[in-house]
């Protein structure tokens, strides 16, 4: 039974002076939980594994082909997020290093041109087709001042509609029934996997776990807004799904701790509570 720790998470999430809203699984028991999973939040880069994972699907239906050289051209380079906004415009990398670099350092050159290459009301619908049914996805490239309720201006999810896509995906590759629901083969979500495992950003949700801890992952940042969603391992064995997400986090807390660091210390304390108790 899990009630304990979600008592003892949701004790840790009331202490902070900003928001947490978590989806948690326990892989072993096929429990779940969630501290308000439902509300609707911005994504923030989170959102990028749904662009994957639709990107994936188009593969699988011919559209485009992993190897397929992909020009990364210059009105995608002017955003904040990862290495190709420094690169000198119009070179070439392959589709499927395209998806890597998108996830694993959050390369919004490679987002941006993944969402207008899939289409994003092809994306769109790709979500609600698998469940996700409080995903809405308002740009590829995010726009440098969006201004407004981020509600209604930002790409949005909820932390359950992030957990049901990577037990989605975990299931997938394993299963040919559970890969044909997310469009894919075993293969490509087996690739999808391997690409959140290769996450380079990692100073969130893996940072309090055992050293050489799997974890595959997808973070996400915004105004006030510091995310992390994956799948953490024991081993070579999947333990939990944990999706965290916080929000009206201050620049600066009472005690004078930034902002950004005491999210990130947050995220990673919840998940090496999960490990935890969920290891033995």
């Amino acid at each position: 039974m899990i009630k304990d720790l979600v008592r003892r998470l949701n004790d840790m999430c009331d202490r902070q002076p900003f928001r947490t809203t978590w989806y948690l699984k326990a892989l072993r028991t096929g429990e779940s939980a969630h501290r308000q999973g439902d509300l609707v939040i911005p994504s923030a880069s989170t959102r990028k594994v749904s662009i994957m994972m639709s990107a994936l699907k188009a593969v699988n239906d011919g559209r485009f082909r992993l190897d397929q050289p992909v020009t990364m051209l210059a009105k995608y380079q002017d955003n904040d997020s990862g290495t190709f906004q420094h690169f000198s415009p119009n070179f070439s990398i392959e589709f499927k290093d395209v998806l890597l670099m998108m996830i694993i350092v959050s390369d919004n050159t490679c987002t941006g041109t993944v969402a207008d290459m899939v289409g994003l009301d092809e994306v769109n619908a790709y979500c609600k087709s698998i469940g996700m049914k409080d995903t809405l996805h308002r740009y590829g490239l995010p726009p440098r001042h969006t201004g407004g309720d981020p509600a209604r201006t930002a790409t949005v999810t909820t932390a359950n509609d992030q957990g049901l896509l990577l037990e989605a995906i975990l299931n997938g590759t394993k299963d040919a029934a559970a890969a044909q629901k997310l469009g894919c083969t075993p293969e490509l979500c087996r690739l999808g996997l391997q690409i959140l495992l290769w996450q380079k950003l990692n100073t969130r949700m893996p940072s309090l776990l055992p050293a050489g801890t799997k974890v595959a992952h997808k973070t996400g940042t915004g105004n006030g807004v510091f995310n992390d969603v994956g799948t953490v391992y024991r081993g070579d064995d999947p333990l939990f799904i944990l999706c965290t997400y916080t929000g009206l986090v201050p620049d600066e807390l009472p005690d004078g701790m930034p902002g950004f660091a005491a999210a990130a210390q947050h995220i990673g304390k919840l998940a090496r509570t999960c490990y935890d108790e969920l290891k033995a």
